[in-house]
């Protein structure tokens, strides 16, 4: 009998989420050595580098004022879409099958916004400046361009980060309080002071549902929205190729695709080095490769909706455009893009795939490369070709920038590291609600 097939009794569930915190090999401190040793030479050192010799370390150039560092903003506010999201629409449709996940989903929603934040300042160049877009009252009557999309940028990622935070530690407050009664020394004192003072009364399990319900409600709109306006620093432009009204649906539906393959590849992680086998089985690698499969035929639609509408207009900067993306410098990217998050999913017909996790891990991380790519291609093909032939000119990201990409992947891979020994990583009461009751034995006291 497999470990997914044998029963499991309450405090089986206790033990193993508990001990997945307390217990740490030495697997663990070196993965996370190394994922601090890169964040740090690969993200900060470069970064450091930039602030001191200035922008010009990076690959920009003029009339590609943007690089990867705006498509890293835009890849990592993505990745953020699908945890949140799919948890509050599975919260609020009660689907059994997001209890087991939905806590680490959760976890990459705001890991993911940290780093999103992080690669602003990074974009910025001189972030010591950044107090001047905050609308305060100054003696040089400096105040923000309220009329700019950048702006509704910093106000819907900022509620959407105060959402996602409330809705992660409000749903583990219980669990603190279980592990809480099963540690000692500085972790008691840590969950003594997570937990609130929970006690498990009817009257907090009823506020907790009534709170946690609607937060799921109030994010939903907002985690749709957070995206459709980020789209909207490009397409309220009047670039050739992003001056479309295609673009809100585009990005969003990019979001939860790229979302939907990251909690794959967190789930396949779990579930082999956190020995999670019990809870994360392959109805949950099923289910999402449905919706992977789903989102990428979504992405598909959209993506041929995208160059029917420039072909459509009919004006020669559309027509050049367009040429350019499929034939010119930057075609082999949008090819393998088209490749990567088209073509590849289709192998999820198949349940056999769907249900294998070696498979769903390489799909997911493919998946992930397209989209990134998809994410350079937005800028990389569009600014550099504008009206003006004369002021047309490549752009190629500098060392500087691909180091800081690899470095806010470890800076993601860190805060991550750093989650699943402070949080339980799984929901250890709603795993306990998909579970059968325990009946009283005949002449037994006890449960």
């Amino acid at each position: 009998m497999s470990s997914e097939q044998k029963p499991m009794q309450y405090s089986d569930v206790n033990d193993d989420i508990v001990r997945s915190l307390v217990v740490t090999g030495r697997k663990y401190y070196i993965t996370l050595a190394i994922a601090v040793t890169v964040m740090v030479t690969c993200f900060y050192f470069p970064w450091f580098y930039q602030l001191y010799y200035g922008i010009g370390a990076a690959g920009m150039n003029n009339p590609t004022v943007w690089g990867t560092y705006l498509a890293s903003f835009i890849f990592w506010i993505g990745l953020s879409h699908s945890g949140t999201l799919l948890s509050c629409v599975l919260h609020i449709t009660n689907s059994e099958w997001r209890k087991a996940m939905y806590r680490s989903a959760e976890a990459m929603t705001l890991f993911s916004l940290l780093v999103a934040v992080t690669m602003v300042m990074v974009h910025l160049g001189r972030p010591w400046f950044i107090h001047w877009a905050a609308p305060y009252p100054n003696q040089m009557e400096l105040w923000p361009n309220f009329r700019s999309p950048l702006l509704f940028d910093v106000i819907a990622i900022t509620t959407y980060l105060t959402g996602s935070l409330i809705f992660i530690y409000m749903g583990s407050i219980p669990d603190f309080a279980a592990v809480r009664d099963r540690t000692s020394g500085w972790r008691y004192h840590l969950y003594v002071l997570l937990s609130l003072g929970w006690r498990g009364t009817d009257t907090e399990w009823h506020r907790l549902g009534w709170a946690y319900t609607f937060l799921a409600v109030l994010i939903i709109p907002l985690a749709v929205s957070v995206h459709s306006i980020v789209s909207w620093d490009f397409a309220m432009s009047i670039v050739p190729g992003l001056h479309q009204t295609i673009f809100a649906p585009y990005f969003v539906v990019g979001a939860i695709y790229s979302g939907t393959a990251g909690i794959v590849t967190v789930m396949f992680v779990l579930r082999k080095y956190m020995n999670f086998e019990h809870f994360i089985t392959k109805i949950h690698f099923d289910n999402l490769g449905k919706l992977l499969l789903l989102l990428s035929l979504l992405w598909s639609y959209i993506n041929i909706l995208e160059l029917f509408t420039a072909w459509y207009g009919g004006t020669s900067t559309e027509y050049e455009q367009l040429r350019y993306k499929l034939t010119g410098y930057y075609s082999p990217l949008y090819w393998e893009m088209i490749l990567f998050c088209a073509v590849a999913p289709l192998l999820l017909i198949s349940k056999k795939i769907r249900t294998s996790f070696v498979p769903m891990l390489i799909l997911s991380i493919v998946i992930n490369i397209g989209m990134y790519t998809e994410r350079f291609l937005i800028i990389a093909t569009t600014l550099s070709r504008q009206y003006l032939p004369e002021s047309w000119r490549l752009y190629t990201p500098s060392m500087v920038e691909i180091s800081i990409l690899v470095g806010s992947l470890a800076m993601f891979i860190t805060l991550f590291l750093l989650f699943v020994k402070i949080f339980p990583s799984v929901s250890i009461y709603e795993v306990k609600e998909t579970m059968p009751k325990p009946q009283k034995k005949n002449g037994d006291r006890s449960w």
